[in-house]
């Protein structure tokens, strides 16, 4: 006969791997027998004797009927053909085991082909358990949330079992845990809000509290008793109700003044989610029946807290998907809404929580809230593709895994990327703030190696006073709730993001289609403006022989016809007046003050955008083919257009000639005179008429109500600050004004571009530089190191916005340049900015960087 053999010495560089569940001994306060299939002795704790009167030596070896009475025996063999499951323990309270009227509380279980009992003295307590449980879980269903169910289970458990502290413990997601609720007798002082780090629970400890739900240590200063046993195999005790204690967990326990203790484990979703546990500061044992009902309603609070933590979920992740459904609603309208940090922002963290959002689109980037700078932002992104691989990507710390975070971490401390597709690095990235908490640990959580009487272990640790460590550069951790919530709303906006691009490729083909329509007026209107040049040349030139003028003269008309091309192709999106179109054909063909040939009457009506660009070409036609044939080829010619709305509210448009030369019939037909006749009734639905009396052409159309509203003048404020091509350059132009300046000039044209280093020269830039691409332009701005930037808005496919973000971080002064007019829509970071139209000309590069370096 032998006892086990200690297991090896166990100090903190491998209590993890303690087996605790192999310690060969049990506690004192009962006894233990483990039979084999054939309930043969083969185990038996070396304090049997003081319980039944046979030493351990003798009861091995024996049947179990000889050692117990019959009635005994057969009541066990029928409790163990009831046990179910490998974690399975059959309880059988006030049994007479050896009939001298001694009565134990008996456990029966099987551990490795071993049948084990466990037996300590019945302590006579008569209680309706059903009741007992019943009451205490009509208790907990009258709070109200989650923080009060734990406070009065802490309460109620303190109230059924009677030690001086129970705590409600709770783990978090990293294994560390906390003090969630608490019920103590007055004058101990309060462990509530209390952390411990994830090692002060070893793992295997951790998995022991999910397969055994109750452990008890009655005396912490108790000799544990060997199982003595003929074999040296240890006996697995992972089920034992009288299991010894790990002498590491002993000595924790009484740094902190406990001399008992109990743990009942709270089991969510089949995970260890918390503890009761319960201190007392002397020895203390409750019943083996007390602590049965004790851990039935454990498992009934568990079943209750589960209930209450998923209805929580659920509530939440309806509102995610709320929240999805107005996402998509509202992007359906206003495809816009998805460039528009704000309102992502505001949508967003309504069910994900968060102190900023950016956005990261098509190369470009908004942002909201408190996030990183706009560089770093775009750095960040750079990076993302390689942590999310395509999967949502959260971090409390995004100093740990980005290089340089740290600098930003007290606006940007973690994050959330939400990825919108698998292909393009496209994201949006919500951000939390730096949590600069005082986490209240229970004893130091990195553990200082002292060494005590069982070697370098836990000794003193302070007797666990409370230790703070102030957590800095993290921010409050994302839930894994809210990583599902945010994989939902993946799906969502990837859904956005495919709809939008098949109505883009939707509107790529409808575009195709109209193209094989417009190349034709495309080349007629190319023509056209030839023509026009030509003739401006040939009739500008000056009585003086002053090349100069010439120069001048020539170049005034023909920005003033650049002008007017821009007003006539512009589309603005919204209802404009056709007051300004005739004002712009005007402008750009009668130089001189000529405009007061054209005579218009009628209200301040507004086109829609569709009835503005048809009736621009129309009008264009007729006052260029006056211009050539008709009233306005002549100083004595005039036009009179008039409309106003019939009773139906559509617009009559007249035009009239007079004063020209004799009209007579065209004899053929050209796509000009097509697109007068045909345009409005063919993309409007109205009516078309043209006359050719010999005093002059006389012209009516009728566009549909649908296409026209009324309002007051003006109808509105330019949003674009423009510097436009002058006119006829009545002031010379500021000289020299770059003088000292290198500047950088992004342009993806390389004709225009060296003709607009041209002029930079001339004003006298130090030295200028020219990009051709987004990155080209981002690199120049680190390598060149320019002091003011002029950037072309659209660089291909791409935008010059990220290059006009980092310009603004480094505080360089910058404009933009376009060729589209005031149809060009500025974000909101940017709107103020000066655009130069071009074409590029050393009088409107002069004054609008003039202005800006003056600025």
């Amino acid at each position: 006969m032998s006892t086990l053999p200690k297991p090896e010495v166990v100090d903190l560089t491998n209590c993890d791997r303690e087996p605790i569940h192999l310690l060969g001994e049990i506690q004192p306060i009962g006894f233990l027998l483990a039979l084999s299939s054939a309930w043969v002795i083969e185990r038996a704790s070396a304090n049997l004797a003081e319980f039944i009167g046979v030493a351990p030596e003798a009861a091995i070896g024996q049947p179990l009927d000889k050692l117990l009475g019959h009635g005994a025996v057969h009541n066990f063999r029928n409790r163990i053909a009831m046990l179910r499951g490998p974690d399975a323990v059959e309880r059988i309270f006030g049994c007479d085991i050896a009939g001298d009227g001694r009565h134990y509380d008996i456990a029966l279980h099987v551990t490795a082909g071993q049948i084990v009992i466990e037996a300590e003295p019945a302590s006579g307590e008569a209680g309706d358990a059903t009741n007992t449980v019943r009451g205490m879980i009509a208790r907990i269903d009258q709070t109200k949330t989650i923080d009060a169910l734990l406070n009065e289970g802490a309460r109620l458990v303190r109230g059924l079992a009677g030690y001086d502290r129970v705590m409600v413990y709770r783990f978090a997601e990293d294994g560390s845990g906390e003090v969630a609720a608490e019920s103590c007798v007055s004058g101990i002082g309060s462990f509530k809000g209390l952390h411990y780090p994830p090692n002060d629970i070893p793992q295997q400890a951790r998995e022991l509290y999910r397969r055994n739900l109750l452990r008890l240590i009655s005396d912490i200063n108790a000799e544990p008793v060997p199982i003595v046993s003929t074999t040296d195999k240890p006996i697995d005790l992972s089920l034992s109700i009288l299991r010894s204690v790990s002498r590491i967990h002993v000595e924790y326990l009484r740094n902190m003044g406990v001399g008992a203790s109990m743990s009942i484990s709270i089991i969510v979703d089949d995970q260890l989610w918390g503890l009761f546990a319960c201190h007392h500061y002397s020895p203390r044992s409750p019943s083996f029946e007390r602590r049965s009902v004790c851990e039935l309603f454990a498992q009934m609070f568990s079943m209750r807290l589960e209930s209450r933590l998923r209805k929580e979920l659920m509530e939440f992740e309806r509102r995610a998907r709320d929240i999805s459904d107005q996402l998509l609603g509202a992007v359906a309208s206003d495809e816009s809404l998805l460039n528009d940090s704000t309102w992502l922002a505001s949508l967003l963290t309504d069910a994900i929580p968060a102190d900023g959002v950016g956005v990261w689109m098509n190369g470009s980037q908004a942002l909201t809230g408190s996030t990183p700078p706009a560089g770093a932002f775009r750095e960040l992104i750079a990076q993302l593709p390689e942590l999310s691989q395509g999967d949502v990507f959260a971090t409390d710390q995004i100093s740990a895994v980005v290089p340089g975070a740290d600098r930003y971490a007290a606006t940007a401390a973690g994050m959330l990327a939400i990825p919108l597709s698998r292909v393009a690095n496209d994201y949006v990235v919500l951000f939390r703030s730096e949590l600069i908490r005082s986490v209240r640990w229970g004893g130091d959580p990195y553990k200082p190696v002292e060494y005590g009487p069982n070697g370098p272990r836990l000794t003193p640790r302070e007797s666990f006073a409370e230790w703070k460590e102030l957590v800095e550069g993290k921010s409050k951790p994302f839930t894994s709730s809210e990583r599902r919530v945010a994989e939902t709303l993946r799906a969502t906006l990837i859904e956005v993001v495919l709809r939008m691009a098949e109505e883009a490729t939707a509107q790529r083909r409808q575009a195709q289609e109209r193209q094989e329509v417009l190349i034709a007026e495309l080349n007629h209107r190319v023509r056209n403006i030839l023509g026009v040049i030509r003739g401006l040349i040939r009739q500008s030139k000056p009585h003086d022989d002053s090349i100069e003028n010439f120069v001048k003269l020539v170049d005034g008309r023909i920005h003033a016809l650049a002008r007017a091309h821009n007003q006539i192709t512009d589309d603005h999106w919204g209802p404009a007046p056709i007051r300004a179109l005739i004002d712009a054909e005007a402008a750009a063909f009668l130089a001189d003050g000529g405009e007061e040939r054209i005579v218009t009457t009628g209200d301040f009506v507004l086109l829609n955008p569709q009835a503005y660009s048809t009736m621009a070409l129309v009008i264009h036609e007729l006052v260029t083919n006056s211009t050539k044939y008709g009233s306005l080829s002549v100083p004595e010619g005039q036009v009179e257009i008039a409309w106003s709305r019939n009773e139906a509210g559509d617009l009559i448009v007249n035009w009239n000639e007079r004063g020209g030369p004799k009209v007579s019939p065209p004899s053929r037909k050209g796509f000009g005179a097509t697109i007068v006749g045909r345009s409005v009734p063919y993309d409007l639905g109205g009516e078309s008429r043209i006359e050719y009396p010999p005093e002059g052409v006389w012209a009516r159309f009728r566009i549909p109500a649908r296409h026209v509203t009324e309002a007051a003048e003006p109808s509105r404020l330019p949003t674009i600050k423009f510097q436009r091509p002058a006119i006829g350059h009545p002031t010379a132009p500021p000289q020299q004004i770059l003088v000292g300046h290198r500047v950088l000039l992004v342009e993806d044209s390389l004709i225009i571009a060296l003709d607009a280093e041209d002029v930079l020269n001339r004003l006298g830039a130090t030295e200028a530089t020219t990009a051709s691409t987004v990155d080209a332009g981002l690199e120049a701005i680190d390598n060149f190191q320019p002091t003011v930037a002029m950037l072309d808005i659209n660089l291909g496919d791409r935008s010059s916005y990220p290059v006009a973000d980092k310009l603004d971080d480094d505080s360089i002064p910058f404009i933009f340049a376009s060729g589209y007019g005031e149809q060009a829509q500025l974000p909101e970071r940017h709107q103020q900015r000066v655009v130069l139209q071009k074409p590029y000309t050393l009088e409107n590069v002069a004054r609008a960087l003039h202005k800006l370096i003056d600025r």
